[in-house]
């Protein structure tokens, strides 16, 4: 079956419209069936996504299809899109009495239907992101991925630390939301094409003045900037990442960094034949990196560690981008999500017990050992450690920037890689090599300990395998400006 419509989102809506008429008219169920009919929902829609074929490479760019396209890479963001909107919903019920105690209600459930709904449509904007060609859809699905955003980081108000996060997330995202606006602008007043692809066609016209439209795309930088926590636009990360709820901390991290990635890599297209973008996101690239991992060596707060290890591989991923890779980017978000969203789900489990400090994670080896475990393969493949998702996604990102001779960003890259040695392994020693003040095992659901056993699984599989993952790729020359060999 070929995909036409834009079928799998309008099935995601229809989810999430399902639990909030259920959240306002059954008021006496226990909520987190909710967040249980979601997942059940969801993963029925990624595996009808094995069944719609991508459209035909030859559908006219008029109409809803000079919007929309669904090509072998937006139907693999929206998998992963699924993918990662399941596994924080995951999180969120083990995270749900944490959201009880802090939410001010009369109702003993008050406000965890809408806790569980607004992920779904989230995911709903993922994935129209993940399938925009032009840019009225790129801010329209970006915005309601801000917006849904916007409620999530503030959603226990009753916490001051989270209020202030929502109060920075929603003053600089509407910041970046003005400069994407006005970069648009100027991009259209230049070709008169808000299409990316007639956009890349204006532009190869000798005729057209090309200062003007670089300097909208700058603008448009600045605002996926703010979205994929490239320096210098990642201010808001440490503070918004430790005080919101730790499972929208990870699906910030992971969902809205991938969606700006991959609107990064097909907005990029028509301005690659530029060479001064090749030489500004070089150096975005290289402050990225170095910011991100020094940064994150003095930290103590593990949330607040994840979070500028979050800027590092920002960075990482960059690197990517400018070696025109949209392989390595994608295998390296796959990598990401799992080894990160492992990270989170393991510290949403132990916070509850202990703390979010690393000191807190002393001895868990003793009390939790599948806990323990689960943390020790999140952080060695987030440092890159052989065998790991982590190590090979660094693997491509480096060859790729080998071939093509970007030779600075690979020694700065090689170099702190050793610094997220350091950082991460601090995690490692305080389980393994510390005493812990307790001896109480820390409790864990069947549900939880399923779900952190596939991501274990995964990141060791593709750590040895990744075949899977680039052949589900191939995205087509039109996509993305070049491609990785996937014969590595």
């Amino acid at each position: 079956m070929t995909i036409g419509a834009p079928t799998l989102e309008v099935e995601v809506l229809v989810i999430g419209l399902f639990v909030l008429m259920v959240e306002a008219f059954f008021e006496r169920i226990d909520k987190r069936t909710l967040a249980f009919t979601a997942i059940l929902g969801l993963a029925a829609v990624l595996i009808a996504s094995f069944f719609l074929a991508p459209a035909p490479a030859d559908v006219a760019m008029t109409g809803f299809w000079s919007f929309y396209t669904a090509d072998p890479l937006a139907i693999f963001f929206k998998r992963f899109a699924l993918v990662t909107t399941i596994l924080v919903l995951v999180m969120m019920i083990d995270y749900a009495p944490t959201v009880r105690e802090s939410i001010h209600g009369t109702t003993y459930q008050s406000g965890l239907g809408e806790f569980f709904a607004l992920p779904i449509f989230t995911c709903v904007g993922l994935m129209w992101m993940a399938s925009a060609i032009d840019f009225v859809m790129i801010f329209v699905s970006l915005e309601l991925v801000t917006m849904s955003f916007y409620v999530l980081v503030s959603f226990t108000r009753r916490n001051p630390a989270t209020l202030e996060a929502g109060v920075k997330y929603l003053i600089l995202s509407a910041l970046s939301t003005g400069f994407l606006v006005y970069g648009i602008t100027w991009i259209f007043g230049v070709t008169g094409e808000t299409n990316l692809a007639r956009v890349a066609a204006a532009l190869a016209n000798p005729v057209i003045e090309t200062g003007p439209a670089l300097f909208g795309m700058v603008l448009v930088l600045v605002a996926l900037g703010f979205k994929i926590a490239a320096v210098p636009f990642q201010m808001w990360v440490p503070d918004v990442y430790q005080g919101a709820p730790t499972p929208v901390t990870a699906f910030l991290s992971v969902g809205s960094k991938a969606a700006g990635f991959v609107v990064l890599l097909r907005v990029l297209q028509p301005f690659f034949m530029l060479p001064q973008m090749e030489r500004l996101l070089t150096t975005i690239a290289l402050l990225t990196l170095i910011y991100g991992n020094l940064a994150a060596l003095p930290q103590s707060n593990l949330k607040r560690l994840l979070g500028y290890s979050s800027i590092a591989h920002a960075g990482y991923l960059l690197i990517g981008v400018v070696s025109f890779s949209g392989e390595a980017v994608s295998f390296y978000l796959v990598a990401y999500l799992l080894m990160t969203l492992l990270s989170f789900a393991v510290l949403i489990v132990v916070a509850k017990q202990t703390g979010e400090n690393i000191e807190d994670f002393n001895g868990l080896a003793k009390r939790s050992p599948f806990l323990a475990f689960a943390m020790l393969i999140a952080m060695i493949s987030l440092a890159g450690v052989p065998f790991t998702a982590g190590f090979l996604g660094k693997f491509f990102i480096f060859d790729a920037a080998l071939r093509h001779h970007q030779t600075a960003l690979v020694i700065v890259g090689v170099i702190t890689v050793a610094c997220g040695f350091y950082y991460y392994l601090k995690v490692v020693r305080a389980m393994y090599w510390e005493d812990s003040a307790s001896d109480i095992a820390v409790p864990l659901s069947g549900l939880s300990r399923l779900t952190m056993a596939a991501m274990i699984a995964g990141i060791i599989f593709l750590g040895v395998y990744p075949q899977p993952v680039l052949n589900a790729l191939n995205p087509p020359r039109e996509t993305i400006p070049a491609t990785a060999s996937t014969s590595h």
